[in-house]
């Protein structure tokens, strides 16, 4: 077992994709972010199948950007290269969501203290308007749509909105976002009419806030870093060999890779050209 203490000496990042695996499995967290160990593992079965749904994934989010910037939806289209992203992109321009009258900030991060350590999250769109509401938004491309209570429950969903409040203000006019503003919508892109919608509140922000603190915390002082009770998590981790945990990897079919903001470099998907 290494000397967990010295990876807190100085202050470390944490991101909504880091505390939930910490929640999964502490073991995958120690290895992915403090060993930062490379593990040759699939996620998923079908490999390439897994493999275009994360780079369609990429390039998705990277056309909605560009559209939200201003350029032109027909000059994007051409980017389009395969039936599913083609699907994805005409269900945003036909049936995505309305942000007319917000200002809007694309591919935005954001960073706050948080105990002795910092907490960082990349949003793929925040739309404000000062001192009335704030909507966050995330593009997903699952295949299936999870449930609302599964998403309501996941750290993203509580990392957003709180750390908007946190770092935000300079998006509202130099004014604290109030909780009751807030709204976080997930757009999937597969279920284009069936977003989900969570509200904000006080008591909301409040208990998010005191868990994110005490859960760095917690991380923060662990001696140990147990494997998941839960197996069946381990079909869909690459160091489930490493782990003894089978040699196999889960059906894609069961469980979607999942592309968030803070898993991409916009500035390495292809640029675009006219």
């Amino acid at each position: 077992m290494h000397n967990i203490e010295k990876y807190f000496t100085a202050p470390f990042t944490f991101s909504q994709s880091s505390l939930q695996d910490y929640v999964d499995c502490p073991r995958r967290f120690q290895l992915r972010y403090l060993d930062k160990m490379q593990w040759p593992a699939v996620e998923t079965a079908p490999v390439l199948e897994n493999e275009r749904r994360q780079i369609e994934g990429q390039l998705f989010h990277r056309m909605v950007q560009q559209y939200l910037i201003g350029l032109p939806a027909d000059k994007l289209t051409g980017l389009a290269s395969t039936d599913k992203l083609r699907r994805w992109w005409e269900n945003f321009l036909t049936h995505g969501p309305t942000v007319a009258g917000y200002s809007l900030f694309t591919e935005l991060t954001l960073s706050a203290p948080v105990g002795n350590h910092r907490l960082i999250a990349k949003y793929d769109l925040v739309a404000v308007k000062p001192g009335t509401q704030t909507l966050i938004f995330d593009w997903k491309t699952y295949h299936k749509r999870p449930k609302d209570n599964w998403m309501a429950d996941r750290l993203q969903t509580k990392v957003y909105p709180a750390l908007l409040i946190q770092a935000g203000k300079h998006l509202n006019s130099g004014k604290e976002f109030t909780p009751e503003q807030i709204e976080m919508v997930y757009w999937y892109a597969d279920f284009p009419d069936e977003p989900v919608k969570f509200t904000y509140n006080q008591s909301q922000y409040t208990d998010d806030w005191k868990k994110l603190e005490q859960l760095v915390r917690e991380i923060t002082v662990k001696q140990s870093f147990p494997l998941t009770e839960d197996e069946k998590k381990c079909s869909f981790c690459v160091y489930r060999s490493y782990c003894e945990r089978g040699d196999r990897a889960g059906e894609g079919e069961a469980l979607d890779a999942e592309v968030s903001a803070e898993d991409i470099n916009i500035e390495q998907i292809q640029e675009i050209e006219f």
